[in-house]
């Protein structure tokens, strides 16, 4: 990970943080502990569904993103909090065994008005499959430190 702060999250730029492959022993720990729907957790159920198989459920999608996001974005040294996310899209079903990369564009960096200490990041987040379909997108915000002085 790369030491950053507020003023070098730049809008415009864009961030591949790499890729993570789907383990269906996963999907369905995931699903059974937090999102038990048939779709997710039962294959024979899944098989006779809309997508013919088993299915990560969205949430666990998002917590692989997260992974890269956590590791591969957000910089220890300055990463303060998040107010939230906007958009949160799920536009394919995600597979065992697919292989998701994340990319991140940053849309817009405002130093904050009431604390001096740091600003506000918004970035667009992608997950793309191995065929470079999108199957999550999502808007985040992070407060992020402005670098201190003399650094």
């Amino acid at each position: 990970m790369t030491e950053r702060w507020f003023e070098d999250y730049l809008p415009g730029t864009v961030h591949e943080l790499g890729t993570v492959t789907v383990d269906e022993a996963e999907v369905l720990e995931f699903a059974r502990r937090f999102d038990p729907q048939p779709i997710h957790t039962d294959p024979g159920f899944a098989a006779r569904g809309p997508f013919g198989g088993i299915i990560a459920s969205g949430w666990h999608t998002c917590s692989l993103m997260m992974q890269r996001y956590a590791v591969d974005y957000l910089s220890p040294a300055s990463s303060l909090a998040s107010p939230g996310m906007d958009e949160l899209r799920w536009l394919q079903p995600v597979r065992p065994g697919d292989a998701l990369a994340v990319r991140v564009t940053i849309e817009s960096a405002r130093a904050s008005d009431s604390k001096p200490d740091r600003g506000v990041v918004r970035s667009l987040i992608e997950v793309l499959n191995q065929r470079g379909e999108p199957v999550m997108t999502m808007r985040a915000v992070n407060m992020i430190a402005r670098r201190p002085r003399g650094t």
